[in-house]
């Protein structure tokens, strides 16, 4: 009785403690600050009592609380540093003292060093990873405070915590396990004869290079749900085509790139729609004279969404007229005369010779096309089925925009190399084991793809942390009359996209304040109504298109690198060649699109006229290969 009674008072002075201990405030403030660059600090576990009598103690300077009112959480607003230093953050209440933290200040040119030093080094020496790890190293080293005594333990840093932070990510494993997966299913339908019956099949219809490059074109617009399928599938399926018909893997890598993005982000069923609804939708919420839905939003700016229209214009185009300029028209001459310089080298196991030896038919005489496009068809209905699967809502864009996009593609992509095993083994073209090799050997050509994946998230990482997007954002954000808005917003979104390589974070940064933004900027200048909605839905629609933008054009972009892999292309080739078409078409964009339409002009009127512009510029830059 007595050890029980004693077992029961100590379990209650735990429990009294651990309470006493959780009630305490925390501070919880970023890990690092830019110098001029306003951030905030919360507390938590704050008392609802006496809340008003806490105050942050920094540089000798006392910070009040913003909201102290019925707030279980304090926030300390517009904290403004100008001096690179570790400094000190107290927290008190009274003369008490209850916490302490510290918070690395740095100067803001250092926040881009990080991606702008990979881009450099990548375009120079003409090597990805090596690029990247100096990014992430320089990144880790700029948060510990940008001091000599931190060198070591910088370097160490990156893969102890931000690669490893990249693996443990959900979404980052489910893209890496899709893409090992779609890389085994290549490798099946390679080794049973599937792949060069696809080859066989299309050869009929694409007896020339314009053929092909439609015919790679119309499938990357099918494949329009998600634009990581869409690269890899498009890329694989197709490549084997285009060699033959002797297109470059630069221009394969190109169409497949260009069609990816565009198509999945103004599809009305598509894996991005659930993410655009719900940023605008946090953006609107913030404004009480916006009446319409986000959805409505979406739709309205899908007109407004220029660079991604023009570019699938500029894609079919270039395609059906054989002309290309730039770079791209030297690897397109050199692939006509059997001398392809953008086919990737041998880091990334693409090499012809690696082909012909492991994912080579190991009977041509029975090669079917079915054993191919049997397992595609059944991994983009099964990934279709997946998104209706975990998705909800009484409607078909609702459904679709609340689905679990990565659920899907595992699934589908399980679905789909389950089907091409069981094909392969019931024609016995293959015995059980030989089609696990098959596989593997498919999974092979991914690892170095998914080790530029994983150092390309280690980066953003790094730039998350130090504020990239922000200061960006603060350099290049000041002057903003009403009808340049939306192509202010274009350039800041592209340039974050660019810098940080990634199209989702960079709309994830602006969708937020996008809206605000411009409704505030409509405001001051007496325009904030119903008639000049349409800066709402032009500004919307810019974040997308230049993050879309901003996407293509980075070589440390994850779907710029994932085209690449797809389509055995050099990948700083693939940057090269796209970049100038980029340009081309954004250009077109801002100048008939976005800017006349900021003067009020209806985009009914300049999509057509742009559409003309770009088969104008195709016309005059270009030169015909064939």
């Amino acid at each position: 009785m007595k050890t029980k009674v004693v077992k029961r008072c100590l379990t209650f002075v735990v429990l009294l403690f651990s309470s006493i201990i959780s009630a305490d405030p925390i501070i919880d403030s970023p890990q690092v600050a830019l110098t001029g660059l306003p951030f905030e600090i919360s507390i938590s576990n704050v008392p609802l009592q006496n809340a008003c009598d806490y105050k942050l103690k920094i540089n000798e300077l006392f910070y009040q609380p913003s909201n102290c009112e019925n707030a279980q959480q304090l926030i300390f607003n517009d904290i403004v540093l100008n001096d690179k230093a570790t400094e000190s953050i107290e927290l008190y209440t009274g003369d008490v003292l209850l916490d302490i933290t510290s918070i690395e200040v740095l100067w803001g040119w250092l926040s881009i060093m990080p991606p702008l030093m990979s881009i450099l080094i990548a375009l120079f020496f003409r090597s990805v990873i090596p690029a990247l790890f100096l990014g992430v190293w320089i990144g880790a080293f700029s948060i510990l405070g940008f001091q000599p005594s931190v060198i070591w333990q910088s370097f160490l840093d990156v893969v102890s915590i931000y690669v490893k932070n990249a693996l443990a990510n959900p979404d980052h494993s489910a893209v890496i396990i899709f893409s090992l997966m779609i890389g085994g299913l290549v490798g099946v339908i390679s080794k049973n004869g599937g792949m060069q019956g696809v080859v066989n099949s299309l050869i009929g219809f694409t007896k020339n290079a314009r053929r092909g490059q439609l015919v790679t074109a119309t499938l990357g617009l099918a494949i329009f749900f998600d634009d990581y399928a869409n690269t890899l599938v498009v890329g694989n399926t197709m490549r084997k085509v285009t060699d033959r018909l002797k297109i470059s893997r630069a221009k394969l890598a190109f169409l497949v790139d260009a069609t990816a993005a565009p198509i999945a982000c103004i599809a009305l069923i598509t894996t991005w729609v659930g993410y655009q609804i719900g940023m605008i939708d946090a953006s609107i919420g913030q404004i009480d004279a916006i009446s319409d839905s986000a959805y409505s939003i979406y739709l309205s700016s899908i007109l407004y969404s220029f660079y991604p229209l023009f570019m699938l214009a500029f894609v079919f185009i270039i395609a059906g007229s054989g002309r290309d300029f730039g770079a791209m028209y030297e690897f397109e001459l050199s692939a006509r005369q059997g001398n392809d310089g953008s086919i990737q080298g041998a880091e990334m196991g693409y090499t012809s010779e690696a082909e012909s030896k492991q994912l080579e038919p190991k009977d041509p005489s029975r090669s079917r096309a079915f054993n191919a496009f049997i397992p595609i068809l059944v991994f983009i209905a099964s990934v279709i089925a997946g998104l209706f699967a975990t998705g909800d809502g009484d409607s078909l864009q609702d459904i679709i925009g609340s689905a679990d996009a990565y659920q899907a593609l595992l699934w589908g992509s399980l679905i789909a190399v389950v089907t091409a095993f069981i094909l392969t083994i019931s024609q016995n073209i293959l015995s059980l084991e030989e089609t696990v090799q098959s596989w593997y050997e498919g999974v092979k050509f991914m690892i170095f793809a998914i080790i530029v994946l994983i150092m390309a998230w280690s980066l953003g990482q790094t730039t998350e942390i130090l504020l990239t997007a922000q200061y960006l954002v603060s350099v290049l954000g000041d002057f903003l009359p009403v009808p340049y808005v939306p192509t202010i917003i274009f350039i800041l979104s592209a340039a974050t996209a660019f810098a940080t390589g990634t199209s989702w974070g960079a709309m994830g940064i602006f969708y937020p304040i996008v809206v605000p933004l411009a409704w505030e900027v409509m405001f001051i200048n007496g325009v904030a109504d119903p008639e000049h909605m349409y800066i709402i839905y032009s500004s919307v629609a810019c974040v997308l298109c230049g993050a879309v933008w901003g996407d293509h054009c980075s070589p440390i972009s994850d779907t710029t690198i994932m085209s690449s892999m797809a389509s055995g292309c050099n990948h700083i080739d693939h940057v090269t060649t796209q970049f100038p078409y980029a340009i081309v078409v954004a250009s077109i964009a801002l100048l008939i699109g976005t800017i006349p339409t900021g003067y009020g002009i209806s985009p009914l009127i300049m999509i057509p006229v742009g559409v003309a512009t770009v088969f104008l510029c195709i016309t005059l830059l270009g030169r015909k290969v064939d």
